[in-house]
């Protein structure tokens, strides 16, 4: 089992920049795949990318692609997502997630999921 808290979410405006964190504890980091997922005010979360467990392999979602980057520190038990030129329709409450079995795609279970962090960026 492993627990997950999201950080550095917060109000920035149109064209900036943010890094956001997510820090495991309770298990053991390397063995699972992870991902970020958004959520905005009515309407369905989303994939957002998702990163094998060493790293090595990384996937973005089609909206976020040349602008996000997902990566990993497994020294750090820290999971990161880089956001770039960020637009108004950024806006969400952001979660990280943690598959046991490894995965890393959108298709996932995933069985472990942070708190949130909530995104706003203004035009």
């Amino acid at each position: 089992q492993v627990q997950l808290v999201e950080s550095g979410g917060e109000l920035v405006q149109a064209g900036g920049s943010l890094r956001l964190s997510c820090a495991a504890s309770g298990g053991t980091f390397s063995i699972y795949g992870m991902a970020w997922f958004r959520q905005a005010p009515g309407k369905e979360r989303e994939f957002v990318g998702g990163i094998s467990r060493s790293g090595d392999y990384t996937n973005h979602a089609n909206s976020v692609k040349g602008r996000f980057t997902i990566s990993r520190d497994n020294d750090k038990n820290t999971l990161y997502l880089q956001m770039n030129s960020l637009k108004p329709e950024d806006t969400a409450v952001y979660y990280c997630a943690a598959d046991a079995g490894g995965s890393w795609s959108f298709r996932a279970d995933y069985d472990y999921w942070g708190q949130g962090t909530q995104v706003t960026v203004s035009s």
